[in-house]
């Protein structure tokens, strides 16, 4: 359980993101797309971040195992709500957003 609670968080602060990119940008995607779109480019960034040099301090490992530190659930919200939040506003600008 403590290494699944900091990737439930990332997938909620995705969705979040995601949401509340596509209200801001007024996508039609509807509050399902925009949710699945957030947790999809939430959990992208977490798995990216590591990989590109100078974010993988910032959003934290997700391969470390970190468990229920607060630095762990930071980095989650923080991954999960930036990722989902950049995804949704993207395709919601190549799908026509008004």
């Amino acid at each position: 359980m403590e290494n699944l609670l900091p990737l439930l968080i990332g997938l909620a602060s995705g969705a979040a993101g995601g949401n509340v990119a596509g209200k801001v940008m007024n996508s039609n995607m509807g509050t399902l797309g925009r949710s699945i779109t957030g947790i999809v480019g939430g959990t992208g960034l977490a798995a990216l971040a590591p990989m590109i040099p100078g974010l993988a301090g910032l959003f934290g490992d997700p391969t470390a195992g970190a468990g229920l530190d607060i630095g762990a659930i930071l980095a989650s919200v923080a991954s999960g709500g930036v990722g989902g939040g950049i995804l949704t506003a993207i395709l919601g600008k190549v799908m026509g957003g008004k």
